[in-house]
């Protein structure tokens, strides 16, 4: 099938893509390529990309163009006729979004009423796209539920994916577009961003700076390896939403509808410490780290944990690499990249 890869130069759309090309999908890339971080690492995941399509011989364009464009993103469909979309493209990061809020308007907003009203005019079969773990907030019933409330968001990033179920729920009643959504839980491996905690921890091990270790490290996060979030995602893009035969308007479950509409959550349904983490990248570093022990920061969730039976059970979903053995794996990258 020919799929439209939103955010393609980003971390989790570049190894979607990959995977996708790897199976003889066509793929069609989108991407700003803005400098929210290292431009260079962009395009080198965009050449790689590139390179992975000749050597495939699959399908493969690449727009470099903002969502926020309703022009741009229109002339993309138009020209393309895609498929299916995977939206994976947003203004990322939970601090940022207490600095430049509007950034987040753009992207995660403009972009995505852009992406669904083209989805709509061009009559896309299934719409799969990212929403986030932060979207649960304030709650503290663990393990995150598809079915739990999610109306207490505790930044502006949360707040505009929770949006955006909201927003792509409205377009799969009014005009029957089959739409998923899917909460990441903390993806990590090689080619992550920079602004992450095992990206950053890495670096300043290596160069022998202290690390920030907010909360006093009592954290606990539901790391989730790239590859697995990817399978995750092609496969719920293979599987197109349906409405919920038995949903019932009068007790209204949140994950499902009588549209064609699901939201699940997608993480390795494993929860560790931020201190076990730590650890494991010493030990695939050979180097002790130095720690700068701060508090919460504010807008930051104290702990997260997905129950990803919904995901298990509509696609086989089936998270496959422990915390030490991804982050081996990154180091091994980040060692390579950076010639350290």
């Amino acid at each position: 099938m020919k799929v439209l890869v939103t955010g393609t130069a980003g971390f989790i759309g570049f190894h979607t893509a990959i995977r996708l090309l790897e199976r003889g999908d066509s793929v069609v890339g989108f991407d700003v390529v803005n400098d929210y971080y290292d431009v260079a690492l962009k395009e080198k995941r965009l050449e790689i990309l590139a390179d992975k399509a000749r050597g495939t011989n699959a399908g493969y364009s690449f727009i470099r163009a903002n969502l926020a464009d309703p022009s741009a993103v229109g002339r993309a469909f138009e020209e393309h006729r895609p498929d299916r979309v995977i939206h994976l493209a947003a203004q990322a990061g939970v601090r940022y979004s207490l600095e430049n809020p509007q950034a987040y308007v753009e992207s995660n907003l403009t972009g995505f009423t852009n992406i669904l009203e083209a989805c709509r005019a061009f009559e896309v079969e299934h719409l799969t796209y990212a929403s986030t773990s932060s979207v649960y907030g304030a709650n503290r019933t663990m393990p995150f539920s598809e079915h739990h409330d999610v109306d207490h968001p505790l930044q502006f990033y949360a707040a505009t994916k929770r949006a955006n179920e909201l927003m792509a729920h409205a377009y799969s009643h009014l005009f029957r577009l089959p739409t998923t959504g899917l909460r990441f839980f903390t993806v990590y491996g090689p080619w992550g961003r920079p602004d992450m905690a095992l990206f950053l921890f890495t670096r300043k091990i290596l160069e022998g700076e202290a690390i920030p270790v907010f909360n006093h490290g009592n954290h606990t996060r539901d790391f989730t390896y790239v590859d697995d979030i990817v399978e995750g995602v092609v496969r719920v893009n293979d599987t197109p939403a349906e409405a919920d035969p038995d949903w019932d308007a009068h007790q209204p479950d949140p994950a499902s509808s009588d549209a064609p509409f699901r939201i699940y959550n997608i993480g390795n349904n494993a929860p560790v410490k931020l201190m076990e983490y730590i650890e494991a990248i010493e030990e695939a570093l050979g180097i002790k780290a130095k720690l700068d022990l701060l508090p919460l920061q504010p807008g930051d969730v104290p702990d997260t944990y997905a129950d990803v039976r919904e995901l298990a059970d509509a696609v086989d979903y089936r998270p496959q690499t422990p915390v030490k053995e991804g982050v081996r794996r990154f180091v091994d990258w980040y060692r390579g990249y950076y010639d350290v």
